[in-house]
């Protein structure tokens, strides 16, 4: 082992850290709908949702810059369009995120867009390729892909389950993926600009803020507050936190592929934990779906 790589380049901890993040984000689902469902937030509800988002990001994003602070990081900004570098990463890694996310949870199953979302990981790794020299475009990435999108498809078979597309269902967690993928892009740039965790706080406190704005603007309360519903808060906080700070460095200093193909376990943990704690029916197509996404990735990352 070189001792010169960071810990975060190391094989064992490569491995630790995006399991870690992956399973912490795969929890997001159930966690975020029984939140909605607690404070009182339904359907239609949109500031509400905004605003709830925006207190999630913008409380983690200053938990991670306190936690840099801590730790003596460096919050200096290394570049003359460094701040701008940063805003725009913010808008589209945390505001347009999750604002599409939020919306699209709210008019779906969680298991089904657990896996819907998992579309951003093939996204990613085909964007790479156009981006970034040192991801080349092979036969085995596009087979791996058109296996994954398979998988998405496959999310519309049979008649059971809500299976119709919907705009406002589907559409927005797609348009969610997108964002995820360009954001994953941009995350490589990050450390060129500002220290990759303060770049991440910087990023999430600034997003969330920018959720909070237009939630309040649309008149976004949080109308049923519980001491229940504050620990599912704080859960989501602890979430973004450890999942963002983790895969953000690590997708820094690492192949995009290497690190991507951990995601293929959110949609996995996010079908079974949705059915467990909202007691939502477990079709076979989720099966289906899971299964044709985690065979694309691993088509794609097999040596």
């Amino acid at each position: 082992m070189n001792p010169e790589k960071s810990i975060f380049q190391r094989p064992f901890w490569v491995v630790v850290f995006a399991l870690s993040a992956a399973i912490s984000w795969g929890w997001a689902y159930p966690l975020i709908k029984l939140g909605f469902e607690e404070f009182g937030i339904g359907q239609t509800m949109t500031g509400n949702k905004m605003l709830f988002a925006g207190i999630r990001f913008f409380i983690s994003g200053v938990l991670i810059l306190c936690i840099a602070r801590l730790f003596k990081r460096s919050f200096k900004v290394k570049s003359r369009g460094g701040m701008l570098y940063i805003l725009m990463y913010a808008l589209l890694n945390t505001t347009l995120h999750y604002a599409f996310f939020y919306i699209g949870l709210s008019h779906s199953d969680g298991a089904r867009a657990a896996i819907l979302n998992s579309l951003g990981v093939f996204m990613l790794v085909l964007l790479a390729c156009i981006f970034f020299k040192s991801d080349r475009l092979t036969v085995k990435k596009i087979a791996g892909c058109l296996i994954g999108f398979a998988g998405v498809l496959s999310l519309n078979f049979g008649k059971s389950g809500n299976s119709d597309f919907t705009m406002m269902g589907d559409g927005m967690i797609i348009a969610n993926a997108l964002c995820s993928a360009f954001a994953g892009l941009m995350t490589r740039g990050l450390g060129k600009h500002v220290d990759v965790f303060v770049g991440t706080g910087y990023s999430l406190a600034t997003g969330g803020a920018m959720l909070v704005l237009p939630g309040v603007l649309m008149g976004g309360t949080l109308p049923n507050i519980t001491t229940y519903g504050i620990t599912l808060l704080g859960l989501l906080v602890c979430i973004s936190t450890l999942g963002f700070a983790l895969y953000n460095k690590l997708l820094s200093c690492n192949p995009v592929g290497k690190v991507a193909i951990f995601n293929s376990l959110i949609p996995v943990v996010g079908a079974i934990t949705s059915c467990l704690c909202l007691s939502e029916p477990f079709y076979w197509k989720y099966v289906l779906a899971a299964g044709l996404a985690m065979a694309g990735i691993y088509i794609i990352n097999r040596r």
